[in-house]
């Protein structure tokens, strides 16, 4: 009789022809690969605080390797071969005042262009730049454009990686903050800057990054989402709004902002929620407050503005609060000669557009649903969005009517 064998000669029977299978099947026995056995370290634990000579290595090695790569990339006399390559093989016929070029004539390029250039001379990228052009040709401009905008986003990538302190691929709040600072003298746009603004700009920046790339609040924010948004475009637009620099703000102050038409029972809840300093708002807390009001179609700025809206600190709106907010609208209407409109009819109009699931609540995620987050919250808020909204059917009538005097001319 043929002995029983145990379950651990099962288990390794098993495994035995499992692999042997699993070899044949990958060709493994022809090559006679056996590198299967030898896991590679994939894993490697990042310095503490206290080990110092290991950190400074990895600081070392991150430099050495960013170096390489910013090699890697086209400078400007290269970029400038690229285009007189470009120029010289192009296909007629044009298309208006447009060079073409065709594929054939595009990879004689890549040939000649250099193996900086190779990645950029591939069939998936002639494929995505061509256009319904009848000789299947795609733009030398839109191909260049295509380069210049890979070779910088590279180029930004690199730069924010040498503030990369950790080298986990994101940027804390100070790491940020120092890019910006030896930024701001390469930005045409801010050639002449005073250097005593230069504070403040750092700020606004950062401020921007921060408010809508960490809405959570951790602290930091990764690399990959600074390129992919469009703040380091539109940085320029808050420098002008503290005229007095002095980056404090009382609610005096800040009732001036935008029309001046904040309600006063709003303002008071800006100054009871957020961080202020002897009743100053400092110029971090004003900026937060700015991008809020000035995006309010964003999630996270209808986080920020619902946060002050929800006086009871419930987590969600009922009718108490939409009246506590909405009585200092019709106070206003009252100051300016106006007759109050009815909250009971602003009541059913709010719910109306929000829809809650809730009939009698409406949660910060209904006011995102609906869409209807920036109009509610101007209702409540601010006598000039509430005028807007009230006269909204006016408005588009008048707008008409100039579009109809415009034609007529």
């Amino acid at each position: 009789t043929i002995p029983k064998k145990s379950e651990q000669e099962l288990k390794d029977e098993e495994m035995e022809l499992f692999t042997k299978y699993y070899m044949e099947w990958k060709g493994g026995r022809k090559s006679g690969n056996t590198s299967y056995t030898n896991i590679p370290r994939f894993y490697y634990r990042l310095p503490a605080e206290d080990e110092v000579l290991l950190q400074k290595l990895r600081e070392e090695s991150r430099a050495v390797f960013l170096q390489r790569k910013s090699r890697e990339l086209l400078d400007n006399e290269e970029l400038q071969n690229l285009w007189f390559l470009l120029d010289k093989h192009q296909t007629s016929p044009m298309v208006g005042e447009e060079a073409m070029i065709n594929y054939e004539n595009f990879l004689k390029v890549g040939e000649k262009a250099g193996s900086k250039c190779k990645q950029f001379f591939t069939a998936k990228i002639f494929a995505k730049l061509l256009h319904n052009d009848p000789y299947g040709r795609i733009s030398i401009m839109q191909f260049f454009n295509y380069v210049m905008r890979k070779v910088w986003l590279h180029q930004t990538r690199i730069g924010l990686s040498l503030y990369d302190v950790a080298g986990q691929g994101y940027l804390r709040e100070s790491d940020l903050e120092n890019y910006i600072l030896e930024l701001i003298p390469t930005l045409p746009q801010l050639d002449g800057l005073e250097k005593s603004f230069y504070s403040f700009y750092v700020c606004t920046a950062v401020r921007k990054f921060f408010f809508f790339l960490d809405p959570l609040r951790t602290g930091k924010i990764k690399i990959q989402d600074i390129l992919a948004c469009s703040f380091l475009d539109d940085l320029l637009e808050y420098l002008n709004l503290d005229k007095d620099h002095n980056g404090m703000l009382s609610k005096e102050e800040l009732s001036r902002y935008g029309t001046g038409t904040l309600t006063n029972i709003f303002l008071d809840r800006v100054f009871q929620e957020c961080l202020t300093y002897d009743g100053e708002m400092d110029y971090k807390t004003y900026l937060d407050f700015v991008l809020a009001l000035e995006n309010r179609k964003e999630p996270a700025a209808l986080q920020y503005i619902f946060k002050l809206l929800d006086i009871e600190n419930k987590g969600y709106l009922n009718v108490f609060s939409l009246n506590y907010f909405f009585r200092a609208i019709q106070e206003q209407m009252k100051i300016h000669g106006q007759e109050p409109v009815s909250f009971q009819d602003v009541k059913d109009e709010i719910f109306d557009m929000v829809k809650p699931k809730d009939p009698y609540k409406i949660s910060l995620q209904d006011l995102i649903n609906s869409s209807q987050g920036d109009t509610v919250t101007s209702i409540l808020i601010d006598l000039n969005g509430f005028w807007t909204y009230e006269n909204r059917e006016v408005l588009v009538a008048s707008d008409n009517d100039n579009t109809a005097d415009v034609d007529d001319t």
